[in-house]
């Protein structure tokens, strides 16, 4: 298939754009410097030049302190952007596949995984701004995937292209830092390769709809930093601590689990979020 990849240079970009490629896809893969999804004249520019069957758009404002200082940049590039690529696709008839988030959730309580249907409360301009964004692209087009994701990490990451967590625990370990990680949050941290893996999988099902695609299993970002220092084999001085022990303008959610049941109805399975860190860690060398 003919798909064209808006964001190719992040995280997940690039890993989509390694993984389509792989499986014989023509990948015609452009950069925020290329296309502004903002503009909608550049949108439609590239879509009638590349005609492609599938857009895959990873562009966000995802800098979430940022986003509750500028709300309407938030939701310009969140929101409004992605309900005219949605509406360009729709005229194209290309199928649309949009990136969201776990901070879909939080501002109710829950001790088991969120499922689809589950009524969204975010508790965050960035989290409103992509909910927003789902809403607008279900209402602009039929053929589109919305994929709710949560704690990315990606080789790209790893090699300047804006960091990681994964990145700054092992910085800060080499550093000699005292490291405090907060034990209160649970989530499902996830490898970008895995994602891109369970995507192109999913697209093939032609089945579309919302869908929650994270690493199998639940942690504390302690417990994740714990998991990396002993994977990587290293002795960190690290601690657990409470969210109330950090001042942030961002309230988070405290557990933002996603259920795969959906998305496992389809055949398509996703790793345990244990399981996928050592693999990261071995690409993230063979890389260097």
């Amino acid at each position: 298939m003919k798909v064209l990849l808006i964001g190719a240079n992040g995280q997940l970009g690039t890993d989509l754009h390694k993984v389509f490629r792989a499986a014989g896809d023509t990948v015609v893969a452009v950069t925020h410097a290329q296309v502004d999804v903002c503009i909608p004249e550049q949108v439609e520019k590239v879509l009638a030049e590349s005609k492609p069957e599938v857009v895959l758009n990873t562009a966000a404002y995802h800098k979430v302190e940022e986003c509750e200082k500028k709300s309407d940049l938030a939701f310009h590039v969140n929101a409004t952007a992605p309900m005219n690529l949605a509406l360009a696709c729709q005229r194209s008839n290309a199928v649309l596949v949009h990136f969201s988030t776990d901070y879909a959730f939080g501002g109710y309580s829950k001790n088991a995984p969120y499922e689809e249907s589950d009524r969204p409360a975010p508790l965050n301009v960035y989290g409103t701004s992509k909910v927003a964004g789902e809403n607008l692209i279900a209402f602009s087009t039929d053929r589109y995937f919305v994929i709710r994701v949560c704690g990315l990490y990606g080789v790209a990451g790893s090699s300047g292209k804006g960091g990681n967590f994964v990145e700054t625990m092992l910085k800060k370990a080499a550093a000699g830092d005292a490291i405090r990680v907060v034990d209160d949050q649970v989530l499902t941290p996830t490898y970008t390769f895995d994602i891109a893996e369970a995507v192109r999988k999913l697209l093939l099902t032609g089945t579309f709809g919302l869908y929650h695609l994270t690493s199998e299993g639940q942690c504390s970002w302690y417990d994740f930093t714990r998991h990396i220092f002993e994977c990587a084999g290293i002795q960190a001085n690290l601690t657990p601590c409470k969210t109330t022990e950090f001042f942030s303008p961002v309230k988070r959610p405290a557990y933002s689990v996603l259920s795969k049941t959906k998305l496992r109805s389809l055949g398509v399975s996703m790793p345990l979020w244990q399981d996928a860190l050592p693999r990261y860690l071995r690409e993230r060398t063979h890389k260097k």
